[in-house]
């Protein structure tokens, strides 16, 4: 059964943290003058079992590339409501289990985090193996995926509402609605923490038992896995490869790659010597002194364009919901460029 006083209490405190445009897509209170009224409404469809989601409204970003988009769906703010209850109890339970070398969309981490264990780990591995899953959100099996809930969570209406989640309908701009078969759409709030549950299963926990001497980050669908010689790196991608296919996932052809770490102390020569995944790149930087040295460290640019990429997704948020980002919404640039 779930309590009024989760939902109650949850929005309550999201709505006196948030302020600004920010407050809306948060809470409903915009939608109506009767908060606590709409709230009954969804705990009353959802303790007996009647609520069903309403289509996710896509929204395509368009890629660095200029070639490609990011499919960004859109849920109801209502249903944002009822995803935020189930995914605090997911996370609650799952959130103990999952990896330490795991930071995408995990409470108290960032890319950031990840940036500075890769630098750190760089140090002692020369070979990097860089990796990308295409379409990553859009091709999650949802069997898998609903087994990894139910493993960790009792709540029948918890799994209940993943599998109506996963199965919604997405609605594209000019009304028509595609019926999906597999994947979680990448923006609803229960999202995030569905992907890192079953990535927890189909790669980290994987790793962590077939090859125990070797050292990751992940960050959502990106990882690196720092290996110490290039054949130790073919024999371990070839490995990842055949186990995600095995999970229903691809390798990107493109995007996925084995990097050499070249620095003043490793002079070494391969294909591939920069390193593109989670927000960083390592390159040829200019130190104090004035001379130019090769030095394995994030690289501020990809991190500034990441805070570009969010507030792009902001802004066709408001857009998708027939709302204007006006002066009041805060730009975060000045304080990415202050911090990097």
């Amino acid at each position: 059964m779930i309590s009024p006083s989760t939902l109650f209490g949850r929005l309550g405190n999201r709505s006196k943290q948030t302020k600004g445009p920010r407050a809306w897509m948060a809470s409903p209170s915009r939608r109506s003058k009767d908060l606590k009224r709409n709230l009954y409404k969804v705990w009353n469809r959802m303790s007996s079992g009647t609520y069903f989601p309403p289509p996710v409204r896509l929204v395509e970003i368009p890629k660095s590339d200029g070639k490609s988009v990011r499919k960004l769906g859109i849920p109801a703010v209502g249903d944002r409501v009822a995803q935020t209850v189930a995914k605090m109890v997911i996370e609650k339970e799952v959130e103990p289990v999952f990896h330490p070398d795991s930071y995408g969309y995990r409470p108290g981490r960032s890319a950031l985090d990840a940036v500075g264990k890769a630098r750190e780990r760089g140090w002692k591995f020369d070979w990097v193996i860089d990796l990308d899953i295409k379409s990553f959100f859009d091709t999650i099996p949802w069997d898998l995926m609903e087994k990894a809930v139910a493993h960790h969570v009792e709540l029948g209406w918890v799994r209940l509402y993943v599998r109506r989640w996963l199965q919604a309908t997405v609605e594209r701009k000019d009304g028509t609605r595609d019926e999906r078969t597999r994947g979680t759409p990448q923006g609803p709030v229960v999202s995030p923490v569905l992907s890192n549950l079953f990535m927890h299963y189909c790669f980290d926990a994987w790793m962590q038992r077939t090859f125990s001497h070797l050292r990751f980050e992940r960050f959502a669908d990106d990882a690196i896995v720092h290996c110490r010689s290039e054949e130790e790196a073919k024999a371990v991608l070839g490995a990842i490869r055949n186990r995600l296919a095995e999970c229903g996932l691809e390798l990107h052809p493109e995007k996925t790659r084995i990097v050499y770490c070249k620095d003043n102390n490793r002079s070494g020569g391969y294909e591939q010597i920069l390193l593109g995944a989670i927000g960083w790149l390592f390159r040829l930087r200019m130190s104090i002194g004035g001379y130019y040295s090769e030095q394995f460290t994030a690289a501020s640019e990809l991190l500034l364009a990441v805070a570009v990429t969010q507030k792009t997704i902001v802004a066709n948020t408001f857009e998708a919901f027939g709302q204007d980002m006006d002066e009041e919404t805060p730009n975060e640039l000045p304080g990415v460029q202050r911090h990097l």
